[in-house]
């Protein structure tokens, strides 16, 4: 009997990252501990790259990493494939994005990259007013962000090693003229982070998706579709909810992604995904 293999987004999904300090449910980690057990396969399927797949996740337990939204495949350690971004395509975006004065961040396996005013507008969106409200500074020294320390300031970001890049909105520049600027060069999405604004973004390697990365996986591996089960929250998370033979939506994902869904489960707080693990006997 052929074995099963389930792909979880990270945030919304495996991770809550509604409460400041980012968490992954404690029934969700034994309901993947349990499947593994029973000689299923679990894969991170997520657009971060892998500097921003941290300890408390990997050590979770995954038999690999889908990432930067099936920019690349890891199994076991070893890399299937690796799409990066051209050298022509990145200095188009680093120097129209420092002409327009955006904030934004490079994404590579090794790092996150910021540009120079990004991290303090991060905190502000985060915390607050650090400088003058006592309640910004306690919240960020109580709950700490994982990702604002992990972004590495002052560096040339005109990369090699580039999976994607993501970028705050910009006032008096709405997305459309982002889009504009490099749809033939980049898949081009919109507000991946909702915190980031409306007109924020993220760019990515054409023809690259997490639907791709999956059958490009599983035909490695030699598992048939129709033992895939793939667990999300957001719209970025919908060719992988449509392409998997079970497309669950966790009980907090977003009303588009619940529409196209094969089925929804709880909300993850409330145990969402171990119970649709346990509906389905996979554990």
């Amino acid at each position: 009997m052929s074995k099963n293999i389930l792909f979880f987004d990270v945030d919304g999904t495996l991770v809550d990252v509604r409460p400041a300090r980012e968490y992954i449910p404690e029934s969700t980690i034994k309901a993947i501990h349990q499947t593994r057990e029973k000689g299923n396969l679990c894969f991170l399927c997520t657009g971060r790259s892998k500097a921003e797949i941290y300890p408390y996740i990997l050590d979770v337990g995954f038999d690999g990493i889908i990432g930067a939204g099936g920019g690349f495949v890891e199994i076991n350690g070893e890399m299937l494939y690796h799409k990066k971004v051209g050298s022509k395509e990145i200095n188009h975006i680093v120097d129209y994005f420092e002409e327009n004065n955006f904030d934004y961040y490079i994404e590579s396996n090794g790092g996150l990259y910021a540009s120079k005013h990004l991290v303090p507008r991060l905190e502000w969106i985060t915390y607050g007013d650090l400088e003058n409200d006592p309640e910004a500074r306690r919240k960020k020294k109580e709950t700490p962000s994982h990702f604002i320390p992990s972004l590495i300031e002052g560096c040339d970001l005109h990369r090699s090693d580039v999976n994607k890049i993501c970028f705050l909105e910009k006032d008096g520049i709405p997305f459309d003229e982002v889009k504009k600027e490099f749809e033939h060069e980049f898949n081009v999405i919109q507000c991946t982070v909702p915190s980031f604004g409306d007109n924020s973004g993220e760019l990515s390697v054409p023809g690259v998706s997490k639907s791709y990365a999956i059958e490009t996986l599983i035909n490695h591996l030699g598992i048939p579709r129709n033992h895939t089960y793939g667990y999300g929250d957001g719209m970025n998370d919908a060719d992988m909810l449509e392409y998997c033979q079970y497309g669950i939506a966790v009980g907090n994902a977003k009303q588009g992604l619940k529409d196209i869904a094969d089925e929804i489960t709880d909300d993850i707080a409330d145990d969402g995904i171990y119970n649709s693990m346990k509906k389905h006997g996979l554990i």
